[in-house]
């Protein structure tokens, strides 16, 4: 991470600024990914964002009985993509990395790899989506493979405040990830604005009690202008209460009312959250490749900084 970024991150006072993308299909020739590139970059120049996070995309079939909306399909490698964002962009770049398909071995190169041909010093990893799957390397064993790396990552993790929803316990697992070495997380998108509430509030009550500064939590928002994108964000496992589902759904404009959407529910998070003295952050992301929805994400991120940076500056002037 670059030092400007690593300020940002460890500076409560102020918020950290992402932009979501996946890399294109496996089939994409090197110039139509370069396209691809210059384009998204293209829309990138009219925002003031810190950096990019590129996800590593993962079948995730096994977790949910119901047919996933949109077909699945393999990606270029994450780090190559990673890298020639950086390189074009001059940008930071947080790499996902889905461990659970490859054994210890086969792991420890992937790291090697990714510091020493691609650059990559900024990740976050993630487990199977399920516990039915083949699990050649556990989301645990990987933390200590890393620890145990030569090489020293900056590492992030990711946190889902549906599973503090149903379990109670997502406060617990974003301490022992810090434990283990994390030192922010990037949720899943919000649209039940109380599951993250509570969360956070759960772990920074928790954090005062044992005398551990809250790391950085990065919350993730994405437009929706249609039933399928709902039905998608739906299988994902986002959580959608079922009246602004119904919001959206009914709206003239599904799209413009998700963005009003989020930006109340960043509202009251940040209402509930910033006193707690949990530092937080925007990672903005579009679900789809449909144009509307791309160019809407960059409306919500302009929308969204906007909010979180007035909020702050209020709150430590």
């Amino acid at each position: 991470m670059n030092a400007s970024l690593q300020d940002r991150f460890s500076d409560p006072q102020r918020g950290v600024y992402f932009i979501g993308t996946t890399p294109p299909r496996d089939n994409t020739s090197a110039d139509q990914v370069n396209e691809i590139a210059d384009k998204l970059l293209g829309r990138l120049a009219a925002i003031d964002f810190d950096g990019v996070i590129v996800y590593d995309i993962q079948d995730e079939s096994s977790r949910i009985d119901k047919p996933r909306p949109f077909p699945f399909m393999q990606t270029h490698d994450p780090r190559d993509y990673s890298r020639l964002i950086r390189e074009k962009s001059q940008h930071p770049v947080i790499t996902y990395k889905s461990v659970s398909q490859k054994n210890r071995q086969d792991f420890d190169q992937w790291l090697e790899e990714a510091w020493n041909q691609y650059g990559i010093r900024d990740i976050v990893m993630v487990g199977s989506p399920s516990s039915n799957g083949d699990i050649r390397l556990s989301l645990s064993d990987a933390y200590k493979a890393l620890s145990e790396h030569q090489h020293n990552y900056n590492l992030g993790g990711v946190t889902i405040a549906e599973r503090h929803a149903k379990k109670g316990d997502e406060h617990q697992r974003l301490l022992k990830k810090g434990a283990q070495g994390c030192s922010f997380f990037v949720s899943q998108a919000v649209y039940n604005p109380q599951a993250t509430i509570d969360m956070l509030i759960r772990y920074a009550r928790e954090c005062k009690e044992k005398g551990i500064t809250p790391q950085r939590v990065i919350l993730t928002f994405t437009p929706c202008g249609s039933a399928k994108t709902l039905e998608f964000m739906e299988w994902l496992g986002i959580s959608v209460p079922e009246g602004t589902r119904y919001r959206i759904l009914d709206a003239h404009n599904p799209l413009a009312e998700s963005i009003r959407i989020c930006r109340s529910n960043l509202e009251q998070i940040i209402e509930a959250c910033i006193p707690l003295g949990v530092p937080l952050g925007l990672n903005i992301e579009s679900l789809t490749n449909r144009k509307d929805e791309i160019d809407a994400a960059i409306r919500l991120f302009k929308l969204l900084k906007a909010t979180l940076d007035l909020k702050l500056a209020e709150r430590f002037i």
